[in-house]
């Protein structure tokens, strides 16, 4: 569990900004470029508010611990989606905070049911796949499918795999303001 609670839109804006130019997990972008397209994917599938922000904040939880960008690589697995739900809960309704909670499983549950998904993910996240558990079971898959926002958690992580071209351009995070702002409670 997280030992953040974020009260208020101006905190997440100020630790992006404190963090967001940290390396997002090997890959060559930063946590700040990889949230913004993530949330640009996902407005550009004209997504509710609430989506939009799971999509922008779903990695929010690296943010919040002071490991090293490649602790992945060292065998640490960060339990980033439940930190950022944690620190997240207090500010956001379920259809926010249950799409993060989920991505990881959600990486898990693709691998288990899409024989092409594997292929299209970067060694990084093949890395990361192994500390967060692999391959579901059909136990796993089942308790997954019961969440009401699982649906939401699978179109995140699609997202959030295409979301690492450092050439991208993407609105500025200031953009997102109204957003996360609609989607607060």
């Amino acid at each position: 569990m997280s030992r953040w609670t974020i009260s208020n839109v101006s905190e997440i804006i100020e630790l992006f900004k404190k963090r967001g130019d940290s390396e997002y997990g090997g890959e060559d972008v930063t946590q700040l470029q990889h949230a913004l397209q993530t949330a640009q994917l996902a407005e550009k599938e004209n997504s509710t508010a609430e989506l939009v922000v799971a999509a922008l904040l779903h990695d929010f939880g690296h943010l919040l611990h002071d490991l090293p960008d490649d602790a992945p690589d060292l065998g640490v697995d960060d339990f980033h989606e439940t930190a950022a739900e944690s620190s997240l809960s207090s500010l956001f309704p379920l259809a926010v905070t249950e799409p993060i909670k989920l991505h990881v499983q959600a990486k898990r549950f693709l691998c288990s049911t899409d024989r092409s998904y594997n292929s299209k993910l970067s060694e990084a996240s093949i890395t990361s796949l192994e500390l967060q558990g692999g391959r579901m079971s059909v136990e796993e898959l089942m308790e997954f499918k019961s969440h009401t926002h699982w649906r939401d958690a699978i179109r995140l992580r699609i997202w959030d795999d295409l979301a690492k071209d450092p050439e991208l351009e993407t609105p500025l995070l200031d953009y997102y303001i109204d957003f996360l702002e609609r989607a607060s409670l």
